[in-house]
């Protein structure tokens, strides 16, 4: 009896001698281009408005309080999270480079969940500081001093590396037997963990624990901290006092709903939805998600907050007012 052959795909591979492919939209192939267009453009808004938000927060003094500092912040991480992705994501649309490295593909899948995970520390800071500005408005200069909110940004950057740093070594862990292809346009934990060929339970739960016990938290808390804005705001009896309350927490609600709704959808569809969720409208829309709300935060907190309409109007005029 001649011994069966074990075919190569079960073959251990060293993670260091391995480049995966990452093929975009599968199903899509032949619309790339014509998806690469939006993209593109979204890419560039959102680098070009983030880029000109920060500089005109850090340039103009009248700015320089705790709502738009948070914003600088926020702007930053986007620029950061839609450059560690749509690059790459590009060059697979244009010119079909879907080759990366196993440490190329490791180091992406790190600074996409770490961004993240810090993006929502930052949405979190904001909600607490509309909190402040509204429940406690005279103590609101001498809780959220210079030295707080340095402290809250440098905070929000350290515990999204301590959550965030184990995705690596769980990847690293793992044992691969030679499947190199990624249904994505980007390296994401989950992508990389099911092309090994042991174990993957300690990824799955570490994934779904860092989902809920660190941005899930976050959405508790800022659904906590509009519940006592909004118990607060219903108090006041002038009602034009009521919608400027309300005004202040308009751009900040709509860029929270950009932000967790689709990645929440995506996260789950990626874990429970497979068979209910075709595919490609799975990737398609994460890959909206990492140029979409960058490209529109800007715009948002632009056209609904009438400081920064007032800055960019000075910044373009002959005449303009900087520290």
């Amino acid at each position: 009896m001649q011994p069966q052959m074990v075919p190569s795909f079960y073959n251990h591979t060293d993670p260091q001698d391995m480049w995966y492919v990452l093929i975009g939209i599968p199903g899509l192939e032949d619309s790339h281009t014509w998806i690469s267009i939006p993209i593109c453009s979204m890419y560039i808004v959102a680098v070009v408005g983030n880029t000109f938000l920060i500089f005109l927060i850090m340039t103009e003094c009248n700015l320089h309080e705790p709502m738009y500092l948070f914003l600088s912040m926020l702007a930053l991480a986007d620029v950061l999270l839609s450059t560690a992705t749509a690059p790459k994501m590009l060059a697979i649309f244009w010119f079909r480079s879907m080759d990366i490295s196993f440490g190329s593909c490791v180091s992406q899948m790190f600074f996409i969940h770490f961004i993240f995970v810090a993006e929502s520390a930052i949405l979190l800071a904001m909600a607490f500081d509309r909190y402040v500005a509204i429940c406690y408005p005279l103590r609101y200069t001498t809780i959220l001093t210079s030295s707080v909110i340095r402290k809250i940004g440098i905070s929000a950057v350290i515990r999204s590396f301590i959550i965030c740093f184990p995705f690596i070594f769980l990847v690293y862990r793992l044992t691969y037997c030679g499947r190199n292809t990624i249904s994505h346009s980007y390296c994401e934990h989950m992508g990389i963990a099911r092309l090994a060929c042991d174990n993957i339970n300690v990824n799955i739960i570490y994934g779904l624990a860092v989902a809920l016990l660190s941005t899930g938290l976050d959405v508790v808390f800022i659904i906590v901290s509009y519940t006592m804005i909004l118990l607060t705001v219903f108090r006041i009896p002038s009602w034009a006092a009521r919608c400027k309350a309300l005004s202040t927490c308009g751009s900040h609600i709509c860029v929270i709903l950009m932000f967790y709704a689709p990645a929440f959808f995506s996260f789950f569809v990626h874990r429970f939805g497979g068979k209910i969720i075709p595919h490609h409208i799975h990737i398609l829309i994460a890959n909206l998600y990492v140029v979409v709300p960058p490209m529109l935060n800007p715009i948002i907190y632009g056209v609904k907050t009438k400081q920064i309409q007032e800055r960019v109007l000075l910044r373009f005029s002959p005449i303009s007012t900087c520290c």
